[in-house]
């Protein structure tokens, strides 16, 4: 056991955070950047938290985009290589997600079928791997390689988790299997949803609303947890399918992708101890139990409250409210999204009366996101793969910027804190 104090005596940063929960700089980037502060008058002060694809606000992104406009595939694009498409361009890319997204024979029925289970994560990981063989070039480190192999793993991970799930649910849960072909002409959030179900319908809100949800958490910076497990695993001269397979290790992790699902289970619980969603003195009085610890985990948490960067507001879920908001419409889940809409006004009010601090907390994207895929029929057991078929896209454009931009392998370094003993 190493006492907690020695962290402190020797100055070493706990998990690579200072004192003040600020991330130790490991790299420069040029793919994203997250904004949660300004400096004013000399001073650091909070602000509305920023989210920036190569120089672009993603505010700025999804508004320049036609209201019915599919941007996953134009926002891997700008990801991935650095500058929006051109018309020409972004045809020519959506062509080749497209050709990409069709497994090899027989791999469905020889890889995925042949060993189901329940952790869908563990299941995509190991057709990863195993997808590493129907590559002649498999071991090719190369830029236009890795390239070529991060775009068709960004094509396959729908293919992957969907078909993963569709194993566990037929031969585990003794439930009916019904596998579609991927269309080549479709988004990856349109394919996503007709793989899903056994008519293949969707509307086009359900559409759009998914394709947003990836577009946000498809990168964010590069301290996460899973983009440094990227770029450390990168660093090491591994290929492509190594890497993107301990990314996902590192995402499965509960507290990394696995956030939406706690919040799940916490609204569950709350909709069975508050009747009526519109009083918010009965909502408050139980939400205060849980931040007493004497309801549902006693971890004391309002899950999907809180960010480790952000602070006054998550700007992805900023954008992200206002298509729950329009799905929750079309669903008829109008008093769901009223319970939410009590939760997010009332936890940081309640938060900050046990916290005795005024620094903001505010809801963050997962706070929505699992309400969202709830909505759209995806089972729990997807919600951590969907994290993961949108982050390939963040991970692929580190890969690529980690082999462009150093071969040095990341060698952080531990102290010894070993007592000498003696036989």
């Amino acid at each position: 056991m190493i006492a907690p104090r020695l962290f402190e005596e020797y100055g070493v940063n706990l998990g690579l955070r200072d004192e003040k929960g600020n991330g130790v700089l490991t790299g420069l980037t040029n793919i994203s950047k997250i904004v949660s502060s300004k400096i004013e008058n000399g001073q650091k002060v909070e602000c509305d938290g920023q989210l920036w694809y190569r120089g672009y606000r993603v505010e700025d992104l999804i508004q320049s985009m036609a209201e019915d406009e599919m941007g996953f595939e134009k926002m891997a694009y700008l990801l991935l290589l650095g500058e929006l498409p051109d018309e020409e361009a972004y045809r020519e890319f959506r062509e080749i997600i497209g050709e990409c997204r069709q497994l090899p024979s027989n791999f469905t029925r020889d890889i995925i079928m042949k060993k189901p289970g329940a952790d869908i994560m563990n299941s995509m990981t190991r057709s990863i791997l195993n997808l590493a063989s129907y590559d002649d070039r498999a071991m090719d480190t190369g830029i236009a390689n890795s390239l070529r192999q991060c775009i068709q793993l960004i094509s396959q991970f729908p293919v992957l988790a969907v078909y993963g799930y569709n194993a566990y649910n037929y031969y585990i849960n003794q439930a009916s299997m019904i596998i579609h072909n991927p269309d080549p002409q479709l988004s990856t959030a349109e394919n996503l949803l007709m793989l899903l179900r056994p008519d293949r319908r969707y509307t086009q809100v359900e559409a759009k609303v998914l394709d947003t949800a990836l577009l946000l958490h498809m990168e964010h910076g590069g301290g996460n947890n899973s983009t440094f497990t990227t770029r450390v695993v990168t660093s090491s001269g591994s290929d492509t399918y190594s890497t993107m397979a301990a990314a996902m290790s590192s995402l499965k992790g509960p507290k990394h992708g696995g956030a939406n699902i706690k919040v799940m289970e916490m609204m569950a619980d709350i909709r069975t101890h508050v009747k009526d969603y519109a009083d918010k003195e009965e909502l408050a009085a139980y939400l205060s139990k849980i931040l007493d610890g004497e309801a549902f985990d006693g971890r004391k948490l309002i899950y999907g409250m809180g960010h480790a960067v952000y602070t006054l507001s998550d700007p992805r879920e900023r954008v992200f409210k206002h298509y729950v908001e329009k799905l929750a419409e079309a669903k008829g889940r109008q008093q769901d999204m009223m319970l939410y809409q009590g939760i997010e006004e009332l936890a940081p009010v309640l938060i900050g009366e046990r916290r005795r601090t005024n620094k903001g907390v505010s809801p963050n994207v997962d706070f929505y996101s699992g309400f969202v895929y709830d909505m759209l029929g995806i089972p729990q057991e997807l919600y951590t793969a969907m994290f993961a078929v949108a982050r390939i896209v963040g991970w692929s454009a580190h890969r690529i910027e980690e082999l462009i931009c150093t071969d040095k392998i990341i060698r952080p370094a531990y102290m010894s804190v070993m007592e000498k003993r003696e036989i």
